[in-house]
């Protein structure tokens, strides 16, 4: 059995944080980024405007969001770029890094996500839900985790990844999120050492701007009350995560959905 290295109690981590997927002031990464401002979070916001243009018919608006926090006397770094592209996560990770010290948090809102099913997934889409949904995410998990030198007293970090459990007619999106569930779990016990927590989180069905009526209907009459919630519904779990107080949720996937799909007893 391996046994994770002791590490010395460390200094609070600092108030820095590494968002990815924050293209848009609609999207959950921007209500995260919001809130982690209000908590005092300087912040290093990870986009590709292309996504926002090529998936959801959007424009990504992320200088609007960053304009509003820097108002609130934040220090906020846009950082463009592919994630696709193996060298983009490690140089995202360096950049935010130059621009704010040492990250506290890292939290991955990003995503490739292309309807398709198991007799119509092309390869091409297929590899490219991989490179960005779990090959990224793992690319940026181990450049934030060796800022950090394992068995110091160095301050060590909060990771959360945006997970899905969705996979029929969505096989790309479902199966490489369920890949990406493994890689961020791991974390926590593979970095202890270094002072790493990590943890998913599955917000269930949030209307940032994807559903049309039909699919707002369905998936509200999929809840329990009868309703969908909001971005912010998913930043509020992630602040406390990232808080002294949630220190101890370590290493799990955390369902913060509502009931959505849960049968009736």
């Amino acid at each position: 059995m391996h046994t994770a290295t002791t590490r010395p109690t460390a200094a609070p981590l600092p108030r820095t944080a590494l968002l990815t997927g924050v293209g848009r002031r609609r999207g959950i990464g921007a209500a995260i980024a919001r809130g982690l401002a209000a908590d005092g979070y300087d912040l290093a916001l990870s986009y590709h405007a292309p996504y926002d243009r090529r998936v959801l018919g959007e424009d990504a608006d992320v200088e609007l969001l960053a304009e509003e926090l820097r108002a609130q006397g934040r220090r906020v770094v846009l950082l463009p770029g592919d994630l696709a592209d193996p060298a983009v996560p490690g140089e995202v990770v360096g950049a935010a890094r130059e621009a704010l010290g040492t990250l506290g948090a890292l939290v991955t809102c990003h995503c490739e996500s292309v309807d398709s099913s198991i007799l119509d997934t092309t390869v091409e889409s297929f590899d490219r839900h991989y490179a960005v949904n779990v090959r990224a995410t793992w690319l940026l998990l181990r450049a934030f985790a060796e800022q950090v030198e394992e068995g110091t007293d160095t301050p060590g970090g909060s990771m959360i990844a945006l997970t899905s459990d969705h996979t029929v007619h969505n096989l790309p999106y479902g199966a490489t999120k369920g890949a990406l569930d493994r890689v961020v779990l791991a974390g926590t016990h593979e970095l202890a050492g270094r002072g790493i927590r990590t943890n998913v989180l599955n917000p269930g069905p949030i209307d940032t701007g994807w559903m049309d009526e039909t699919v707002r209907a369905a998936c509200a009459a999929q809840m329990p009350g009868g309703q969908l919630a909001g971005p912010d519904t998913v930043a509020d779990l992630v602040r406390f995560l990232l808080s002294e107080r949630g220190a101890w949720i370590r290493g799990q996937l955390l369902n913060s959905n509502g009931g959505f799909a849960t049968p009736a007893v």
